[in-house]
């Protein structure tokens, strides 16, 4: 069977994960376009076609998207920032393929006191969460306090004791009602790849125990754990992600049973040991999006693969640093 090469196209290109990603998807065969609003984002020097785009919240945004998918006839988007999700699930309304779950489930995703209400409410277990202006409620310390919307840990705290909290309630800026309080979760944490297509049907759960984290995940390991994969087969039997998402949760010491914390309702940094393990999420969906599911099969996966992410200096000569820089456009 021929099979024609796909065009995608990732946004976030300077995300920890995108070098490896581009490199395997060219391996793959398939033609790779980087976007991203830092003309130095590192993907753009290593796909075959770069653009510098305006940031998700700017109204040229998604104009930008449109025109980049036009000009390279994409098949596929594939966004991996936050704040871009919403913005390009409405591409599909003009005949776009993206590579995301449902709009309504990106939205409850990207709010986190949501998502653990309608988790809770879905019968789903969940930590105790509330708002930081309800106060701590049956909370006990420490706890975590966290923004409602936000990605790399940013501004996440541990607080301690009730005189913490109201130092933390105190400081300028702070909205409440823009905060939530969280359960601490005592257990290893793992961060989950749950590969869903639009049928909804979940054709691999790959959980990864982190070993080491500072924003993204720097050291983890694949291993298999049944009550992970059956918990992160009800967020899908429940919610109707029909997309790939990626699972944040701990392990309970005490039972081991799953407790999510969040969820990325796109592709996380950790789709490279996915990758690695066995399981192609991106080019298997790409392909599956294009084609129809039957185009491609997900095999089995390999337990103790473990990621150990660090930064590699690249240097090339002037005039090929030209050549790359070359293929890289403004929009």
């Amino acid at each position: 069977m021929n099979r024609k090469t796909p065009t995608i196209l990732l946004t976030g290109a300077g995300g920890a994960a995108l070098p490896f990603l581009i490199s395997a998807m060219q391996k793959r065969g398939c033609r790779v376009i980087a976007a991203d609003m830092d003309p130095y984002a590192g993907g753009l020097f290593l796909a075959d076609k770069g653009y510098v785009i305006p940031k998700a919240d700017d109204k040229r945004f998604l104009p930008a998207i449109e025109k980049i998918c036009r000009q390279e006839s994409v098949d596929v988007v594939i966004p991996l920032v936050d704040e871009e999700l919403v913005h390009v699930a409405t591409l599909e309304e003009k005949g776009i393929i993206t590579l995301i779950p449902r709009r309504e489930f990106i939205e409850t995703c990207l709010d986190k006191y949501n998502l653990i209400k309608k988790s809770y409410d879905a019968g789903i277990p969940v930590p105790g969460t509330y708002l930081a202006s309800d106060g701590i409620n049956d909370l006990a310390f420490p706890c975590i306090v966290k923004p409602r919307t936000g990605r790399g840990s940013r501004g996440v705290q541990v607080l301690n004791s009730d005189e913490e909290y109201d130092t933390w309630l105190a400081t300028a800026g702070i909205i409440p009602d823009q905060y939530i309080l969280q359960e601490y979760l005592r257990g290893p944490e793992y961060t989950v790849s749950v590969v869903v297509w639009r049928d909804g049907s979940v054709q691999a759960v790959v959980p990864k125990e982190i070993l080491s984290k500072k924003g993204v995940t720097r050291f983890a390991v694949t291993k298999f754990n049944p009550l992970i994969e059956q918990y992160c087969k009800d967020i899908q039997d429940r919610l109707h992600a029909d997309g790939p998402f990626n699972v944040q949760l701990c392990c309970t010491s005490t039972e081991g049973n799953p407790r999510l914390f969040e969820i990325n309702p796109r592709y996380s940094t950790t789709v490279s040991l996915t990758m690695a393990a066995g399981i192609e999420e991106v080019y298997g969906l790409v392909l599956q999006a294009i084609e129809g599911k039957n185009s491609f099969r997900f095999g089995m996966w390999k337990e103790g693969v473990v990621l150990c992410r660090q930064t590699l200096d690249d240097f090339v000569p002037l005039d090929e640093f030209q050549k790359r820089e070359g293929r890289i456009e403004r929009t």
